[in-house]
């Protein structure tokens, strides 16, 4: 028999990329965070007004989950009283954009269950 050389190796999911993804959705607000951004809501205290049963604590802890991730940025701004915005990174518009995929995918999955 003829020896033939391997060309492909194991190919294993991205450890950051998927625990990235993992943790945007398993938080129940990062993707509510997303959509009230893209309304123009991009400051706490609107946010937390905008969205009922979202308090100020949870939002906090899933804002700081995404600038870690480096989704969002924050932008303090020198003034009184302190005023802080949140926006999506040119990288976080890009994640946004894979969830999209993602919730199309969803969809057609959905649809194809019910044919």
């Amino acid at each position: 028999m003829e020896n033939k050389e391997k060309k492909f190796s194991q190919k294993s999911a991205p450890a950051r990329s998927a625990r990235m993804v993992e943790t945007i959705y398993g938080c129940k607000w990062s993707l509510t965070v997303y959509q009230l951004l893209a309304e123009g809501i991009d400051r706490p205290g609107e946010m937390v007004r905008s969205v009922e049963g979202l308090s100020t604590k949870v939002l906090n802890d899933c804002l700081r989950r995404n600038i870690e991730f480096g989704i969002l940025e924050r932008i303090a701004y020198n003034e009184i009283p302190p005023r802080v915005e949140y926006r999506l990174t040119p990288f976080g518009e890009k994640f946004v954009k894979v969830l999209d995929s993602l919730e199309d995918l969803q969809v057609e999955i959905s649809e194809q269950a019910t044919v």
